[in-house]
């Protein structure tokens, strides 16, 4: 079973601390022009393990190159993925391509139900926020270094996974595990 997601990139980092005098507005300078990587990724809720796939844009050819990667990675096995209804997963042409796996449908936009977003929010947090890259491409090499570079278990924690309240624990259990 893999939890499925996707996040965006973007060369102009997210602010999450600055200062300005008492009393006075700090000034934040933005550009129009902001590069942007898509990184579709999935988290295997069984090992920790991650697949990483980067593209330009988060169309459904998009979502259909990580999908072929996901079957290429583990072919042989019978993939579930949970994923969101974003339109990119749920196009006509996405269904084809993630044809023989199952698919597990979250409601759109639900960060709280997909641990791959607790593990964007902390590479963000740690390679992206208040950082500025001289290019896209080396932000999200060192994005993907720092998520890659985690331990299984690791990843497993930090997504909430192993946490007792983790809101799939007990169908986790039974299909990892077998009946009591």
């Amino acid at each position: 079973m893999l939890a499925e997601d996707e996040t965006d990139l973007l060369l102009l980092p997210p602010l999450r601390a600055g200062w300005s005098k008492r009393g006075r507005p700090a000034r934040v300078w933005l550009s129009g022009r902001n590069a942007r990587r898509v990184i579709f990724g999935a988290l295997n809720l069984r090992t920790g393990a991650r697949l990483f796939v980067p593209r330009t844009k988060g169309r459904s050819v998009d979502f259909q190159a990580f999908v072929a990667e996901a079957r290429s990675r583990y072919r042989g096995w019978h993939v579930a993925l949970l994923l969101d209804e974003d339109s990119c997963h749920t196009a006509q042409a996405s269904r084809r391509a993630a044809q023989g796996m199952t698919l597990m449908w979250l409601p759109k936009r639900s960060p709280k139900l997909n641990p791959l977003d607790t593990l964007w929010g902390e590479g963000k947090d740690v390679v992206s926020a208040d950082k500025q890259y001289a290019t896209i491409d080396e932000q999200v090499s060192r994005f993907l270094g720092y998520l890659g570079g985690l331990s299984n278990r690791a990843a497993l924690h930090l997504a909430g996974v192993l946490s007792e309240k983790f809101w799939l624990r007990g169908a986790l259990s039974k299909l990892f595990c077998g009946p009591a």
